[in-house]
């Protein structure tokens, strides 16, 4: 049985539950904040990391790439090698390109924190590029690299929320506005795992803020 440690505030630890959720695979929550973690299993202290029969991992990542080669049903991924490689390009523009660089924007956005005026400008440059650059690769048709449900999907699902609602309260505009991804997190939203993904995110983050102010 695997179990999967963090919370579910976080995005990371929600995408590797989704793609647990979607190939139906079984599974077990353990809760564990930042600075409760286990150090064994995860030596940077971070969230989340999986218990497994064999022994534990740290990385979502990779976590990913685990579940889909030890649970073969309901692929993640396209048997043929390159299309393999496309959904992996668009999974790793999701998590440094986009994500990454928005995350500079969180403390104030999200938090009550405040960011210098510079390092807003060159977070927007860089998204601005980098944007450009995911447009160029996603594709929408219905899904984030064509036609399946694929584990860049379990990572757009969580994070491209995230990029949008950081850049609207930043910089007064969504930078992700002239992409079809307000349709395709409408879509996304119907489908039973998202929902649960999104209700345990919920309740995760209004019992997160509930710790900051105590």
């Amino acid at each position: 049985m695997l179990t999967l440690c963090g919370f579910s505030a976080s995005n990371y630890y929600n995408k590797v539950k989704l793609a647990l959720l979607e190939k139906g695979v079984p599974f077990e929550e353990e809760l564990a904040w930042v600075g409760q973690t286990d150090t064994a299993a995860s030596p940077l202290g971070k969230v989340p990391y999986l218990k497994t029969d064999e022994g534990t991992l740290c990385e979502s990542t990779v976590m990913l790439e685990y579940i889909e080669a030890k649970y073969p049903q309901h692929p993640l991924l396209p048997a043929d090698p390159f299309a393999a490689a496309k959904v992996r390009e668009l999974l790793r523009y999701l998590e440094l390109h986009l994500e990454l660089v928005a995350r500079n924007l969180y403390p104030q956005a999200f938090f009550g924190g405040t960011v210098s005026d510079a390092a807003k400008e060159k977070t927007g440059q860089q998204l601005e590029k980098n944007v450009a650059a995911f447009a160029k690769l996603a594709k929408f048709s219905p899904y984030i690299a064509g036609e399946s449900f694929t584990l860049a999907d379990c990572a757009a699902v969580v994070h491209l929320p995230l990029v949008s609602a950081a850049t609207k309260i930043i910089y007064g505009r969504d930078f992700l506005a002239e992409l079809p991804v307000r349709d395709y997190l409408k879509r996304m939203g119907e489908r039973p795992t998202v929902q649960r993904v999104n209700a345990d995110r919920k309740t995760s983050t209004e019992l997160m803020m509930q710790r900051a102010k105590g």
